[in-house]
């Protein structure tokens, strides 16, 4: 097809679109090209001249372009392979390069490690320890080192460690017991709970704004090539590590878990700085975070392997063998480092041991898809009411003092928590208490089972025992406390603090997982004889474990939320070492996904995302809609003109002036205003450092200097001045699509190759452009016009018009049956039509 047959050639590039009726005239077939031929000799960088400093970096909260980094980082290797052979030097250098991935790694894993292993947990315990039973001389011994080893040692070494523990009231009242010894408790509890909470606030707010949150929503942005200068920065790290201690130690719902993988990236962030090879290449500095991501899970959790999975499944945006080999080896590096500084005093790397001596039966299927289903609808409820806290904390005056929101949540966080000795207790000794199996010498309330066995026979395997007022007891302070972990998990998730949300979603999962065991556990001791226990649960037998139904609890509850499933399962199961258990825990991780993506399928990292504003592309939702990049792509019909430069007929004044009045981050280069054939694509920033370059060194450079980026001169009048060339800034490949490419694989195109933006032209002459911010836009625009608000069910329901109008009248009824606002607009206008007929038949002569 040529311009005389297509009355839309040439296109000018203003702000007139092809209308879409027309489309269909041009045919239906689409080529899709990179704007250069495969066997070019021009490369994405033409370097015909001296490289200029700056140019090819990035702005702040900017999108990296991954094709053009992977040309560089080619365009670096080759030239270090054809440079080895000349001498010994340069076959080190090429060495090191080639060893500089594996040690950037190393040392993330060895410096995430140490963090997590020796520093944070002493000082969390320490200062979780000080706000409850430490005192005097014995207020830097460790708690766990006391009540570390098996049950049994505990119960022997138990009023040894008694010196040790001492109340406040001891140290304060010296009143043993009494309603002023509780109050002075209950005083200091608050006390240092707010004391933690506003140090931990203002370090945050005065040093290092980015220290707060979880920061995976951050990472996962960072990781798909966004840049947010700062986030990953060493004042980040410093603040975060002090802080997020003094935030675990407040009590407040909230875990360390995921502000560890923030960390341990900031680790990785800085240690690629010492290699060239990472530090001048947006690109592969983001293997250097998957890694460090795998890592940061590694010791937050003891789990290698899992690390490893979350990192491909959750975080990562680009993640290619090599990548996994060295998250593999990052996440080794960090967990042999915990294991030899045994941070949990039990000469195992593993957060939550557990050790249960009875299997599962296929009758404790049922109970564990409830609790997947519990987890899914904690999930979906949780994601939905956090999302709108956080929106309305942004859209009203209380998001503007962020340190009287953190003591608020810390103050009721505190008075709340303390009479309960569940909610009491630090999270994860929460977690463990809950996952562990009752023993012959376990002292907790939810192992007070009426017993008629000799007390000195120490057994592994006891058989169920019907409850005693302990265990019902703890039943009743569990369903409290699981109430109050729901709702103040919504409201701390977002605040001003280093804040992550694996710990609380798997203590909500567990508190309700052990209430569920428990009951399965009583009524298959009293109903022994039923069909579905007849089979396994004998008279005197251990059949129903507790603890295990705590277990696949939690992992169902923090799939719910994150809508993990294997990487999940994995972790789990490496948490706790219960590898015989892992059916149930994916049957029940499975069926939280299920349930969850009923009634959304963002997790609440995506929804974080989504609600920041972020320009991610998730790989993981698919594009159904039917419309053409001629739809998506600038300028529309109310738009300025497309901004373009030519390739030999612009001065730099005009191009300056161009820059100063738009705000686009790139423009395509033509041949001339009249054909609008495409030669490239330049990019604002690569302008701006090249022509100030040119006029600091360059002599003869004015404003009147032609600028050129072709591959020859223009020939020029004696009298012009110096000619500015710039083909070495130009990118002679842009990628390109018509603009009958379906928005489907334009936006495959933006999430397989992580493009910024994408040229649309129509026979080689540029009609317009689309950005991931344009992506992003209409896809968002599809969502909100497809997307219910409610579940599909909801709408299924038969549903009855309002009996009042919008002015407050009753609505009128034909019939009996209340006429809908549409019938109601349809009869007045019936009506109109009857008295206009009658008006022109009274006046008709």
């Amino acid at each position: 097809m040529d311009a005389a047959s297509d009355p839309y050639l040439p296109y000018d590039g203003g702000g007139d679109c092809i209308p879409l009726r027309e489309l269909h005239k041009r045919g239906t077939h689409y080529t899709m090209t990179n704007g250069g031929s495969i066997n070019s000799s021009t490369h994405l960088l033409d370097l015909l001249d001296e490289p200029i400093p700056g140019v090819g970096t990035y702005d702040d909260f900017h999108t990296i372009d991954w094709v053009r980094e992977k040309c560089k980082d080619r365009e670096r290797h080759r030239r270090i392979n054809s440079k080895k052979k000349e001498s010994a030097w340069e076959m080190t250098k090429s060495l090191y390069d080639a060893w500089s991935g594996w040690l950037v790694v190393t040392l993330t894993g060895l410096a995430s490690g140490k963090m997590q292993g020796a520093w944070d947990p002493l000082a969390e315990d320490v200062k979780t320890n000080l706000k409850m039973v430490l005192c005097r001389s014995f207020l830097w011994t460790l708690h766990h080192n006391c009540l570390g080893g098996t049950n049994y040692q505990k119960f022997r070494i138990r009023e040894n460690c008694s010196k040790m523990k001492s109340e406040w009231k001891h140290c304060i009242s010296g009143a043993c017991k009494g309603p002023g010894s509780y109050i002075m408790n209950y005083i200091m509890y608050i006390f240092w709970a707010l004391s933690f909470a506003f140090l931990a606030v203002s370090l945050v707010k005065v040093f290092a704004p980015y220290a707060c949150g979880s920061g995976i929503p951050e990472i996962k942005t960072i990781l798909s090539g966004f840049i947010i200068r700062g986030y990953l920065g060493k004042w980040t790290l410093m603040i975060k590590t002090i802080t997020l201690v003094l935030a675990v130690a407040s009590g407040l719902s909230l875990g360390k878990e995921g502000p560890l993988v923030h960390v341990a990236c900031c680790c990785g962030n800085i240690f690629s700085y010492l290699f060239p090879k990472y530090s001048t290449n947006e690109a592969k500095k983001r293997e250097v975070l998957s890694a460090a991501s795998a890592a940061g899970v590694s010791v937050a959790f003891g789990a290698p392997i899992g690390g490893v999975l979350f990192s491909l499944e959750e975080v990562s945006y680009y993640f290619p063998l090599k990548t996994l080999w060295r998250s593999f080896f990052a996440a080794l590096v960090a967990a042999f480092v915990l294991r030899s500084i045994n941070p949990f005093g039990n000469s195992r790397l593993v957060l939550f041991y557990v050790e249960y001596h009875t299997p599962w039966y296929l009758f404790e299927l049922f109970p564990f898809i409830l609790l997947g289903v519990f987890g899914g609808l904690w999930g979906a409820f949780f994601i939905r009411a956090n999302i709108a806290w956080c929106r309305r904390r942004k859209s009203t005056k209380f998001g503007k003092y962020p340190v009287l929101e953190v003591i608020v949540v810390a103050a009721v966080t505190a008075v709340i928590a303390f009479p309960n000795p569940y909610t009491r207790l630090n999270t994860s000794e929460l977690i463990k208490e809950l996952f562990t199996d009752c023993g012959p010498l376990e002292s907790s309330s939810l192992c007070d089972y009426r017993n008629d066995m000799n007390a000195s026979k120490i057994v592994d395997d006891i058989p169920d025992r019907p409850a005693g007022l302990g265990v019902y007891s703890a039943i009743w302070q569990l369903c409290l406390a699981l109430i109050f972990k729901i709702i103040m998990t919504v409201f701390t998730f977002g605040i001003k603090v280093p804040s992550g949300l694996f710990i609380p979603s798997m203590a909500i999962g567990a508190i309700a997982g052990r209430i569920v065991g428990i009951a399965v556990e009583q009524l298959a001791y009293y109903h022994h004889d039923w069909f579905i226990f007849k089979e396994w649960c004998e008279v005197g037998a251990d059949c129903i474990t507790p603890g295990l139904y705590a277990m696949v609890g939690a992992a169902a509850c923090l799939g719910g939320v994150t809508r993990m499933t294997v990487s999940l399962v994995v972790i789990v199961f490496e948490l706790t070492g219960g590898l015989e258990y892992i059916v149930p825990l994916m049957a029940a991780v499975m069926t939280s996904k299920w349930v969850g993506d009923a009634f959304g399928r963002e997790g609440i990292y995506e929804a974080h995302i989504r609600l920041n504003g972020y320009p991610f592309l998730d790989a993981k939702e698919e594009f159904t809609h039917t419309t053409l990049a001629a739809d998506v792509m600038r300028p529309r019909r109310s738009d300025p003109p497309l901004a373009v430069l030519t390739q030999d007929n612009m001065t730099v004044d005009d191009i300056e002036n161009m820059i100063n009045e738009t705000s686009y981050n790139g423009f395509p280069v033509i041949m001339s205003k009249e054909s609008q054939r495409l030669v490239g694509f330049a990019l604002r920033r690569d302008l701006t450092i090249a022509i100030e370059s040119a006029r600091k060194k360059q002599e003869g450079i004015v404003g009147s200097s032609r600028v050129c980026f072709a591959q020859h001169t223009p020939s020029l009048p004696a009298e012009s001045p110096r000619p500015l060339k710039l083909r070495s800034i130009l990118d002679m490949s842009p990628f390109t699509v018509t603009d009958h490419t379906p928005m489907e694989i334009v936006v495959d195109i933006f999430r397989k190759l992580g493009l910024r933006q994408c040229l649309v032209t129509h026979n080689g002459t540029v009609l317009g452009i689309i950005t991931r911010k344009n992506m992003l836009a209409h896809l968002e625009e599809l969502t909100l016009r497809t997307e219910p608000l409610a579940p599909p069910w909801y709408y299924n329901k038969k549903r009855h018009p309002p009996s009042y109008g919008p002015d407050g009248k009753p609505r009128p009824r034909v019939n009996n049956v209340q006429l809908s606002p549409e019938a109601e607009e349809e009869e007045e206008e019936e009506e109109e039509a009857e008295e206009e007929a009658c008006l022109l038949t009274s006046t008709a002569p």
